[in-house]
């Protein structure tokens, strides 16, 4: 008897830590890139350090959509307004140092790849650069953006696969370290989320 009331505790424990493992973001997660490496991504995959909830949860920068005319706040893109995420706005990571980039190539072709824990229907995929001189000492605004994307891939309401690759041509004349803002749109709730990849040029 005793035994069996010992199992029946285990068995509860571990419901228990399942129940929390996916309130703590398994159960919304979403998507994010990691072509080029996201700055949610290095934070998952300890390449960052410090940087609070993201690093469980790299697919839950969710927010409002309609960027650039609407959607998150300037200065909060990289989080998707999400506040327990701001460490991604911030122009260093946690412990002040720059976040690592990719290096590309203006003009060239890229594959940009996504990873999903959820395959919502999906309206587009959007993707937008900083300009040349942009201010890299602030969080990122609009300001900071050629607002015009260099690359829309329409996806007209499918659901996309667990990962998704999609190819297009980066900009050229830009040199130095850039920011590319990444945005899936869904097409049947009120949200996009958000990925900022840091970049040499």
């Amino acid at each position: 008897m005793r035994r069996r009331t010992k199992m029946s505790a285990a068995v509860v424990g571990l419901a228990t830590a399942g129940a929390v493992v996916l309130s703590s973001g398994g159960a919304s997660g979403h998507g994010y890139t990691d072509l080029p490496i996201s700055r949610q991504k290095l934070c998952q995959n300890g390449t960052v350090a410090n940087c609070g909830n993201i690093q469980w949860e790299p697919q839950s920068v969710e927010g409002p959509k309609g960027f650039p005319a609407s959607g998150p706040a300037d200065g909060q893109l990289c989080s998707g307004n999400n506040s327990p995420f701001a460490q991604l706005d911030s122009p260093k990571t946690p412990s002040g140092g720059a976040w690592p980039t990719t290096k590309v190539t203006g003009g060239q072709s890229y594959t940009f790849r996504w990873q999903f824990t959820a395959m919502h229907a999906t309206t587009d995929f959007k993707y937008y650069v900083t300009k040349a001189g942009w201010n890299q000492n602030h969080n990122l605004a609009r300001s900071d953006l050629n607002t015009t994307p260099f690359l829309t891939v329409p996806y007209n309401g499918q659901r996309p696969p667990s990962t998704l690759s999609h190819s297009g041509t980066l900009p050229s004349g830009l040199s130095g370290h850039h920011v590319i803002l990444a945005v899936w749109t869904i097409a049947d709730t009120a949200n996009a989320f958000y990925a900022c990849s840091d970049v040499t040029f």
